[in-house]
């Protein structure tokens, strides 16, 4: 790390996740500031268990994957000092939250704006993502070339983006578009990007989205729907 390292926040959306969200707080390296888990419309006890396990809880009570994102981005804006990176993972532990360190080096050392973890560069456990999941990103990011000219593998959750560029790309998304969202728009504004290999395993519990066909397809049509709303 630098003489000055820059503050590192990170935020995790959580809807009924208490299996796995303390692994998945407890797990992240001593190298971030805050810890800001957003309890999305949780119905167990996902919120205390965070707390317990050291994260700051905010609560959306409304359900929204973009929505709970934004809500911590909220958050943080309220903090006397701001991050200087700040950090997106999920809360189910299908990523590896010790990865972290390697996620923002980029940012760190290289200068780039935004980080994608790419499970398609890493190894994914059997199992890990659905035939839906791995054809809904090859098509997006091969949709992306096409349209935006990235050069895209993933629309991985686990990513980490300067907060000022953040702020410059007004993020809007209150769903299952957010992560492409961000990644269109840091082509549009010509953000320094990188993707970096992580690791990826079967999460705990099942998936809100690629669990059930009907998450699985709306998440696909509001990811397409993107890809051509800011062309």
């Amino acid at each position: 790390m630098p003489n000055n390292p820059p503050i590192i926040d990170v935020i995790i959306p959580a809807n009924n996740e208490e299996q796995s969200i303390g692994h998945v707080v407890r797990e992240i390296p001593g190298i971030v500031r805050s810890i800001v888990v957003v309890n999305n419309n949780s119905t167990d006890t996902t919120a205390e268990v965070a707390r317990q396990a050291g994260a700051e809880v905010v609560d959306e009570p409304i359900k929204g994957y973009g929505r709970a994102c934004l809500r911590g981005i909220a958050y943080l804006l309220n903090k006397e000092t701001p991050p200087g990176i700040l950090v997106f993972l999920d809360g189910d532990y299908s990523d590896y939250p010790g990865e972290l360190e390697k996620v923002v080096a980029p940012i760190i050392h290289q200068n780039v704006d935004l980080v994608i973890g790419s499970r398609e560069l890493g190894i994914k456990e059997p199992g890990a993502m659905t035939f839906p999941q791995v054809f809904g990103n090859w098509l997006s990011t091969r949709l992306m070339f096409v349209f935006y000219g990235v050069k895209y593998s993933d629309l991985g959750p686990f990513r980490a983006i300067k907060w000022e560029k953040l702020q410059i790309l007004n993020m809007v998304d209150q769903n299952f578009g957010w992560t492409i969202e961000m990644q269109i728009k840091a082509a549009k504004h010509g953000l320094q990007y990188r993707e970096i290999p992580v690791n990826y395993k079967k999460r705990i519990g099942t998936s809100k989205v690629s669990g059930t066909v009907k998450g699985t397809f709306m998440a696909g049509y509001k990811i397409i729907l993107t890809i051509f709303k800011y062309l």
